[in-house]
C-alpha cells in the first residue's frame, strides 16, 4: 500500500485554545521547516471572516511561537477559514467547496470528543473526507472503554 500525500489541512476548533497556544505556533513551524505547502482551512463557529481569522493567527504566534516574517507571511497565504456550526451539514458542503480539487485532505479534530463522530459523519456524507484521506483526533479518546470502541466503530466507518 502506497500512501499518498496530503494535499490539504482542515483543523477544526480553529479559533479555540489549543489552536491559539499550539497549532498556529506549530504551523509556522512547519512552515519554515519546508514541510508544509498545502490549504490549510480552518473551521470553527465564531463569526468571523478570514481576516479576523489570520489576526487571531498572528497574536498566537507572536504571544507562543515568535513570528518568523517570511514563515508567517507564506502560512497567510496557506490559511483559509470555513466558518460554521459542526452541527450543520451546510458547513460540511462549505468545507468541500473550500477543499476544491484536494483528493487527500487530512481533518484534525482540536474539538471536544463528543463532536468527534458527529464531524466524522458530516464529512462522509458531504465528500469532505474522500478515500485515502485521514481524520487526526485530538486526545482523549471517549470517556471509558465502551465510548471509546463505539468511537472508533463510527471512525472507521
Amino acid at each position: 500500500m502506497t500512501a499518498e500525500a496530503c494535499d490539504a489541512l482542515v483543523f477544526f476548533g480553529a479559533t479555540g485554545d489549543l489552536a491559539y497556544k499550539k497549532i498556529f505556533p506549530a504551523l509556522q513551524a512547519m512552515v519554515k521547516r519546508g514541510v508544509l505547502d498545502v490549504p490549510v482551512i480552518g473551521v470553527a463557529k465564531s463569526g468571523w471572516g478570514l481576516e479576523q481569522f489570520k489576526a487571531r493567527a498572528r497574536d498566537s504566534i507572536e504571544k507562543h511561537g515568535g513570528l518568523d516574517a517570511a514563515a508567517f507571511d507564506k502560512l497567510m497565504q496557506l490559511l483559509q477559514y470555513v466558518d460554521g456550526d459542526y452541527a450543520d451539514s451546510g458547513t460540511f458542503t462549505s468545507l468541500r467547496k473550500v477543499l476544491g480539487k484536494a483528493t487527500c485532505p487530512a481533518h484534525y479534530l482540536a474539538i471536544p470528543p463528543t463532536l468527534f463522530g458527529d464531524v466524522v459523519k458530516h464529512l462522509a456524507q458531504a465528500g469532505g473526507a474522500p478515500a485515502g484521506s485521514g481524520v487526526i483526533v485530538e486526545k482523549p479518546f471517549g470517556r471509558d472503554l465502551a465510548s471509546a470502541q463505539t468511537l472508533n466503530r463510527i471512525l472507521l466507518q
